[in-house]
């Protein structure tokens, strides 16, 4: 065919195949994928078992499991257990006001016989608890599409007005 007859923009190199280099992909494009896996292999995006958080206050044990490190929108669950050292009269959990910033509360179990805010605090009461009884509390949240970067804040048990023990709780939140 002659260059006259060629349809226009094509010439006889668009004939030619691909020259060696251009046949195959980019080894930088293998290095950067085989980074990203890595990276989300050791957890840098967030994933794996909970870690358990917790500590022995004047009054009681508590401990807490839940993601420190999540992304935005997702759904996670969180556990609170709360161990009175006496017995307790009106066993009361206390979430600093910062920490549910920006989260959506879906569930809580058991549910509390009293909820309400004091001291800058989301305070959910339980009632009678006795010395060394186990008492855990189920809570299911999901992160609204406006928190990036992260919440903290106190999670702190009580005997009514008494603090028994307080544990700082942090989740860092990526896009």
């Amino acid at each position: 065919m002659s260059e006259r007859n060629w349809p226009d923009g094509l010439s006889p190199p668009h004939l030619e195949g691909p020259t060696p280099v251009r046949r195959h992909a980019s080894p930088v494009s293998f290095v950067l994928l085989g980074s990203l896996l890595l990276a989300a292999l050791f957890g840098a995006f967030g994933g794996g078992a909970p870690p358990m958080l917790q500590t022995r206050g004047e009054g009681a044990d508590l401990a807490i499991t839940g993601p420190q490190l999540l992304r935005n929108g997702e759904f996670f669950e969180t556990h609170v257990t709360m161990t009175p050292g006496a017995d307790a009269a009106d066993l009361t959990l206390a979430l600093d006001a910062p920490l549910l910033r920006d989260l959506t509360q879906n569930s809580m179990i058991p549910a509390a016989s009293e909820e309400g805010f004091e001291d800058g605090a989301f305070r959910f009461r339980y009632g009678p608890v006795k010395a060394g009884e186990r008492f855990e509390v189920k809570m299911d949240f999901q992160i609204n599409p406006a928190l990036l970067g992260g919440t903290r804040g106190d999670v702190a048990v009580y005997d009514g007005a008494r603090e028994l023990a307080r544990l700082p709780y942090r989740i860092e939140v990526r896009p």
